[in-house]
């Protein structure tokens, strides 16, 4: 029987998320609590309700169907009240706007395979394949196994992009079910890092450190938060941890953009206390020159 899971997004032609041209999905559910998180819909594992305010035009139509009272409309203004929803979807299909939606919905791996292997022929031209992404895949480990051996059956690359915070018997069983591992590295410093995502850092280190001792393919990637972790000393760890790693592929700095602090007020989210803006180019073009004068010759923008 398949396992069964809950995506919320499905990528197909994406370029960012591991070599060549791939399908990305993006499973529900996350561990970590990020205060910079850009997915904040994929934190929670359930399906949750979503209202794009912008495209509203307050046509009240979904106030008058909602049997829940999620909707009201007073003065053109369209205030949501989350908690009610029931997620029961009459709404959705009033709206003329599309401006709500449910975000994530119980996928199995034939259906999920079904849409991947359509794009056969770019994986093989391009050197793509398959990317799991999140939310963080590994916690929903049943579905992420099958779907990986489902792939690797059809002869599909796979690619998983993690946090690092699962058990090391968890990894072990993928080792050989996935060809790339995008391993994010959030902070170098351990307090800042339990402070920041809600997680230690220790069992992610060790994780790493598994990996790279099985050969694992790994991509290192850094997300740079200003004012948070852009500082001489996690620079430094990072450029200590690439000459201590000869052989993971490359090394990325992600400088941090603001995505996540409208898609929480979509879902209604309070959750997310940072709110930055944008890296511009200029800022982190000087990290990157920073992370040069440290001796980091393999670590790129990502």
């Amino acid at each position: 029987m398949s396992a069964g899971g809950i995506v919320f997004d499905i990528q197909r032609g994406s370029l960012h998320d591991g070599p060549g041209i791939r399908t990305t999905v993006f499973f529900k559910g996350c561990h970590l609590r990020c205060r910079w998180c850009h997915n904040p819909e994929s934190l929670e594992f359930e399906p949750e309700f979503s209202f794009n305010r912008e495209k509203c035009t307050a046509c009240g139509r979904c106030a008058a169907v909602c049997p829940e009272g999620v909707h009201d409309l007073a003065d053109g203004v369209h205030a949501v009240a989350f908690e009610k929803c029931s997620l029961c979807g009459l709404c959705l299909a009033v709206c003329p706007a599309s401006c709500l939606s449910i975000v994530g919905r119980e996928y199995s791996t034939d259906e999920l395979m079904a849409t991947i292997v359509r794009d056969r022929a770019f994986y093989e031209s391009s050197g793509g394949g398959l990317t799991l992404s999140g939310g963080e895949p590994t916690a929903q480990p049943d579905f992420l196994g099958e779907l990986l051996a489902a792939s690797k059956a059809e002869g599909i690359a796979t690619c998983i992009e993690t946090a690092g915070a699962a058990a090391e018997a968890q990894l072990r069983r993928l080792l050989p079910l996935v060809d790339l591992f995008l391993f994010d590295w959030k902070d170098s410093d351990p307090a800042r890092h339990e402070r920041n995502t809600g997680i230690g850092l220790n069992g992610i280190r060790s994780n790493l450190e598994f990996l790279y001792a099985n050969g694992a393919a790994i991509i290192l990637r850094c997300p740079i938060i200003p004012g948070v972790n852009d500082t001489d000393e996690h620079f430094r760890a990072i450029v200590e941890m690439e000459r201590g790693h000869a052989d993971i592929i490359r090394t990325e700095l992600m400088p941090y953009h603001d995505m996540g602090a409208y898609k929480a007020g979509s879902i209604g989210s309070h959750r997310r206390p940072l709110v930055l803006r944008s890296v511009e180019k200029e800022a982190s073009s000087e990290w990157l020159a920073r992370i040069s004068d440290l001796g980091g010759e393999r670590i790129v923008l990502g």
